[in-house]
């Protein structure tokens, strides 16, 4: 069924919008990422402008983070604790990418940064991930045990050495608050980052237990991405309603699936999909930066 979106200025079929809406609940709940680095491309995909899609994508978010914060606060495994000191440096980086997305949008120049980001942002960290799963795999196999990366042991010299008793680990506040600050930051700019830089950083960097990965991560996301969204709202005025609400519909029956799907997807090959996922989402953006647009010229009214 076609609907128009007012704020797109576009028709699209309702059940196709619906229907992203379930793939991208599906893996925010099993990745716990909060699906936004699957909308936006995908979104832009359909022809709906980036602009657009960065912003709405927001709604989407806080609806799969709700439905994932609620279950997995049933199973205990959300560290409220790190949640919060991620939070912390989240809302300082919401406000500095708000500034960024704001610039360059005056300047027109918001939808080639939103392209170009994406790709160096998800093929960064989607090789990243490849390339920790493979190293981890050889150690096992040679040596049987994983030595501490870098990262995990530089955080462990920084001041504010914090215990989080719930993951069981100690290490510097300034860990999760920069973690923090980095993924919304990317949040606000291209509407995803608070999820899949969060994940493999609290895998990798933080040494957190996988079980409580997830919950946590959806627990920040949930209040960054309302605050992104109310932001965007306010200042571009590129929230698109309806696109969110057929988006939201989905999304929350995608999140239940993906959360069941947890009992059978789990450790290395749930990192090994994502992973993959993320590559090739990084290519295909990649492939739309080099080839060449059938017009050249196209005519914009400006509202």
């Amino acid at each position: 069924m076609p609907v128009y979106l007012p704020i797109a200025e576009m028709s699209v079929d309702a059940s196709l919008i619906v229907f992203v809406g379930v793939i991208v609940g599906f893996f925010s709940g099993l990745f716990g990422v909060g699906g936004g680095f699957l909308t936006t491309p995908i979104l832009v995909f359909l022809g709906i402008p980036p602009v657009v899609s960065v912003a709405t994508q927001t709604c989407q978010i806080v609806a799969s983070s709700s439905a994932g914060v609620i279950s997995q606060w049933g199973r205990r495994g959300i560290d409220f604790k790190m949640g919060q000191h991620i939070l912390m440096g989240g809302l300082a980086g919401m406000l500095v990418g708000m500034l960024i997305f704001n610039i360059l949008r005056a300047l027109g120049q918001i939808d080639l940064a939103i392209s170009l980001l994406y790709v160096l942002m998800l093929g960064g960290i989607g090789l990243s991930m490849l390339y920790e799963i493979i190293r981890s795999a050889i150690i096992r196999r040679h040596k049987g045990t994983i030595s501490e990366n870098r990262v995990h042991l530089w955080l462990k010299t920084l001041p504010y050495q914090t215990d989080y008793i719930t993951s069981d680990i100690r290490i510097s506040l300034l860990g999760p608050v920069g973690i923090g600050f980095i993924s919304s930051m990317m949040l606000a700019i291209i509407g995803t980052g608070a999820g899949f830089l969060v994940v493999p950083a609290m895998i990798y960097f933080l040494r957190m237990p996988a079980l409580l990965v997830t919950g946590t991560s959806l627990f920040q996301m949930l209040f960054l991405a309302a605050l992104a969204g109310v932001m965007h709202a306010v200042t571009s005025h590129s929230v698109d309603l309806l696109l969110a609400m057929l988006l939201i519909t989905g999304s929350v029956v995608g999140t239940v699936l993906g959360l069941r799907a947890t009992k059978y997807i789990k450790g290395t090959v749930a990192r090994l999909l994502m992973a993959v996922l993320i590559i090739v989402l990084a290519l295909y953006m990649a492939c739309g930066l080099v080839i060449p647009p059938e017009s050249v010229y196209t005519t914009v009214m400006e509202r």
